[in-house]
């Protein structure tokens, strides 16, 4: 079942879009937008005292991540080197048993973050998820995407596939929209899986859902150091300005009218909208869906957890944009 397609001028009229047709999706980002509604902004006016007093914009606000645990975490925090580092902890007795261990605090020293051999039971104390593997690190928040930002076309660098090193080419935006996901292990593996799939920014809804705790960023093994990500105040108003700025709003959903398989949106600029455990997409965030997909399921249970319809889902919009 193909979805329907938007006229030039955004209004009702529609016209099918044939499975297999590539389209020319929706228009171009620039100009789309004449204001700012919805959505989480990078700095929000506000007026202090009484009428007349200057207006004084707010800094930037973090996604939080500040205490990163585990190996693979670690690692790829310093590797990334988007934010400053300022301590790595490993447990006493580890450093020297252990090769990968005394690698992260070598690579911690050349980043000259500080390096602090600590007690077994003071770290496990101090850590906030079940196995830290040994070693976590403290680090500055991680920065807030701007939502204009992740409505551009944008070059990035990623790995030749069949080939060696690395080649730069350029995308089309592909958001990874979660509506109210609490549980953060899931998370974690939600964006593990986006990252990996080529996605290009997250959208976190502000109220009713998990934000980037240790739990999240352990799980991710490094996603949250390369996924640009947006808190947004409310996420059905957030994708009417993603349709504006001319992505295809893609909810996944059990009983969603279209296969997944069948997505042709998903060559375009997509945003791809993923519920929450159990009661999936949200009443006014599935009236914003251009269309909602379903994965085709072959055994007696009803659904899949949405970590892994994530991996799926995010796989398959890949699929997709590979072809085109």
């Amino acid at each position: 079942m193909s979805p329907p397609k938007r006229g030039g001028s955004r209004k009702p009229g529609r016209t099918p879009l044939a499975p297999g047709a590539k389209g020319g999706g929706r228009p171009s980002a620039a100009g789309a937008r004449s204001g700012r509604s919805g959505g989480a902004p990078t700095g929000t006016a506000r007026r202090q005292g009484g009428a007349g007093a200057p207006v004084r914009r707010q800094t930037p606000r973090g996604l939080g991540g500040e205490q990163v645990e585990g190996r693979q975490a670690v690692r790829e925090l310093l590797l990334a080197g988007t934010r400053r580092v300022r301590e790595v902890w490993v447990a006493q007795g580890e450093r020297d048993l252990d090769e990968p261990l005394q690698e992260l605090a070598d690579l911690a020293r050349e980043l000259r973050a500080t390096v602090k051999v600590v007690g077994r039971a003071k770290l496990d104390d101090t850590a906030r998820t079940e196995s830290p593997q040994g070693v976590l690190a403290f680090a500055a928040p991680l920065p807030e995407a701007d939502l204009d930002d992740l409505f551009r076309t944008r070059k990035v660098r990623r790995p030749q596939i069949g080939g060696d090193g690395d080649e730069v080419v350029t995308v089309a935006p592909f958001l990874v929209a979660v509506d109210g996901v609490t549980d953060p292990g899931n998370l974690g593996a939600l964006l593990r899986s986006a990252e990996c799939a080529g996605a290009t920014g997250v959208l976190l809804a502000r109220h009713r859902a998990v934000h980037v705790t240790p739990t999240v960023t352990k799980a991710a093994a490094g996603a949250v150091e390369r996924l640009p990500m947006a808190i947004v105040g409310g996420l059905a108003a957030t994708l009417e300005r993603c349709k504006s700025a001319g992505l295809w709003v893609v909810g996944l959903d059990g009983g969603g009218d279209t296969p997944l398989h069948e997505l042709t949106v998903a060559r375009d600029p997509v945003v791809l909208v993923l519920g929450a455990e159990g009661s999936g997409l949200s009443r006014l965030v599935r009236q914003r869906c251009d269309v909602v997909a379903s994965i085709p399921l072959r055994g007696q249970l009803g659904s899949l957890n949405v970590a892994a319809a994530a991996a799926i889902a995010t796989y398959e919009v890949a699929r997709h944009r590979a072809m085109t």
